[in-house]
């Protein structure tokens, strides 16, 4: 599809990426793509803000593997809590892809992040992305306290995989009754098929291309039928009875879409499905941007504008509960 609906400046983007000449992403090897992910992360971000809080931290994971997470807070005092997965196609990007990310939201939204380094596929294939973001969210909720954090506001949130990890974690929080005050969605992949109209309409040429889908999704599924797992698609998987997953009583979501984006069809799809079980739904879709474009906040004044728009959300969302 022509890029004519992109953003003078979005235009300007994937031409200096066109101009990289460098090999197709699906072509490399997973380490080769993570290379390549981790060393441009920071090139379009916006200038890495100081806070007065950051530290990194581990916890112990149900097969007792040490997880990495780090911290993020703008104070010592006794804030709320979004914990941020990463994006990644759950083979590439760690808490150093999105540390600028992270301390954005943590500055904007004056609340504390904990951005964790969940493992990657293909060395750890579904549900191991999924159980270790769980895991996180239930250490989160038991040890805020001791961390200074108020545990009694919390809020999860990711962009793109992780979106969906953030997707999958509150239905997940809901059935055991954890507390979650919003789900903060950017651009979340949400079904297990690529069939909506905008996965073929934005097939190529808008930085995520099918032929990435199809690499990531090769690399982190065990067989095709996790593709109908709602712990990878919570739009139209099923849980252990073999029905459509219930969203009834998830916490409220906030939706960051990019237009030109292959699953922006599938989020809004997700939206409304929320929407048809009660949920509070907010959902912003950025004109003329693709997929990843939060993290391009230096040449992106929709990214800076999303960014604000996402803390806004939080604020709200914890000003509606009490300080604990």
């Amino acid at each position: 599809m022509s890029q004519t609906l992109l953003l003078p400046a979005m235009r300007q983007v994937l031409a200096r990426m066109a101009r990289l000449e460098q090999q197709p992403l699906h072509r490399l090897t997973p380490q080769q793509a993570r290379s390549r992910y981790e060393a441009a992360a920071g090139v379009l971000e916006v200038r890495a803000q100081a806070l007065e809080r950051v530290q990194d931290l581990h916890l112990r994971t149900r097969d007792d593997h040490s997880l990495k997470l780090r911290l993020y807070a703008p104070s010592h005092a006794r804030l709320p809590g979004l914990l941020y997965l990463h994006g990644g196609g759950f083979v590439l990007g760690s808490v150093a892809t999105h540390d600028a990310l992270c301390r954005r939201l943590a500055h904007l939204a004056q609340c504390a992040v904990v951005s964790v380094e969940y493992r990657l596929a293909p060395e750890y294939r579904f549900p191991t992305a999924h159980n270790d973001a769980w895991d996180a969210l239930q250490w989160l909720h038991l040890n805020a306290q001791s961390l200074g954090l108020d545990g009694t506001r919390l809020a999860l949130g990711g962009d793109s995989a992780g979106g969906t990890l953030a997707a999958a974690c509150a239905i997940q929080a809901r059935d055991i009754g954890l507390p979650i005050l919003l789900q903060l969605l950017f651009y979340p992949g949400t079904s297990g098929w690529q069939r909506s109209a905008s996965h073929q309409r934005y097939a190529h040429g808008f930085v995520l291309e099918a032929e990435h889908l199809d690499y990531f999704f090769s690399l982190y599924l065990r067989t095709p039928a996790d593709r109908a797992d709602w712990r990878f698609a919570p739009l139209d998987g099923h849980d252990s009875r073999g029905t459509l997953v219930d969203l009834d009583g998830v916490a409220p979501a906030w939706f960051g879409l990019a237009e030109c984006d292959p699953v922006v069809d599938d989020g809004v799809l997700y939206a409304d499905r929320l929407r048809m079980a009660g949920v509070p739904v907010g959902l912003e879709i950025y004109r003329g941007v693709v997929h990843e474009f939060i993290k391009m906040g230096r040449m992106l004044e929709p990214a800076r504008q999303a960014h604000q728009d996402a803390a806004q959300a939080l604020r709200l969302a914890f000003a509606r509960a009490p300080a604990g």
